[in-house]
């Protein structure tokens, strides 16, 4: 049978990671003005993945918004803002 080409299947299999999701992975606190990246992790699809043109990209963030957090990021000479679940940042 041929395989799905659904808007995430190979987004999803070039973003394998190596470890297991810990508890302290979900809890992450982050202060306003702080420098983020933006890592997408495949595995936890309760909310929204950014999409794989933010993988990387490192923004600051605005506010915080129920469990996720609004990151002003800059793509190309545009002022982007995201809104990102705890798990798919990283402190710099």
């Amino acid at each position: 049978m041929k395989r799905s080409k659904g808007y995430l299947s190979k987004f999803l299999k070039s973003l394998k990671l190596e470890r297991r999701l810990t508890p302290t992975d979900f809890v992450r606190v982050f202060e306003i003005g702080e420098r983020v990246r933006i890592m997408p992790v495949p595995y936890y699809r309760a909310g929204q993945i950014p999409h794989r043109r933010y993988k990387n990209l490192v923004g600051e963030i605005e506010e915080k918004r129920g469990f996720s957090y609004v990151v002003r990021v800059m793509l190309g000479k545009e002022l982007k803002r995201l809104i990102v679940l705890p798990i798919h940042l990283q402190r710099l």
